[in-house]
């Protein structure tokens, strides 16, 4: 390309175009982005592999951790259990209850925890166990000793009981008996185990 004269009549070198040096700029940019749209390409599986991989761990931690806050739980609430079924137990004892298994079974699903983990009667009342089991064992002395009438002045206890106008001797109660004597026993010990219940 000619050169430019000025007006002197002088040539003057022309200026080179820019449009070169915009080119190369343009081809390192869009090199560089598609390097790094490559990387990222290669690196996007990895990437959510291992979050992947962070996932199932977290989860599994959860897991592990609810499994031992669930164990934590019914173990304490076995104990609890175990507690109040002890205290229930220790209570009938001290009210000289005979037959504990059977009181036990009529009223341990009545006795719950209160908040400030006392052990208390269901209901509005709310009254405490020791009040609870002292009323159930008074409405039910059939759960306690029989009772033995008499005192210091008592008279010992005769070997000849009156039954409906007869007797039964203590002595005359043996094998062989005729079925006769042995209904007659039978019906003697009935009303005396009664008698006993009634503290009469």
């Amino acid at each position: 390309m000619a050169d430019h004269i000025d007006t002197k009549g002088e040539a003057l070198p022309m200026e080179s175009e820019p449009a070169g040096n915009l080119d190369i700029r343009d081809v390192v940019r869009q090199t560089i982005e598609e390097f790094v749209r490559n990387e990222r390409r290669k690196s996007e599986p990895a990437y959510k592999a291992e979050l992947h991989e962070e996932r199932k761990r977290r989860e599994g931690l959860e897991t592990r951790v609810n499994h031992l806050i669930e164990e934590n739980r019914k173990a304490r609430t076995a104990a609890e259990e175990a507690d109040k079924n002890s205290q229930i137990r220790t209570e009938l004892q001290r009210l000289g209850v005979t037959k504990i298994d059977l009181a036990f079974r009529a009223i341990k699903d009545d006795i719950v925890r209160a908040e400030d983990g006392r052990l208390q009667a269901k209901g509005s009342e709310g009254k405490s166990l020791e009040d609870y089991v002292t009323g159930f064992v008074q409405e039910n002395p059939e759960l306690l000793p029989a009772r033995i009438a008499g005192g210091s002045g008592a008279h010992a206890p005769s070997r000849k009981a009156e039954s409906g106008g007869g007797g039964i001797e203590i002595e005359k109660i043996r094998p062989g008996m005729s079925k006769e004597d042995l209904d007659r026993v039978r019906q003697e010990v009935s009303r005396l185990a009664a008698q006993a219940l009634r503290g009469t």
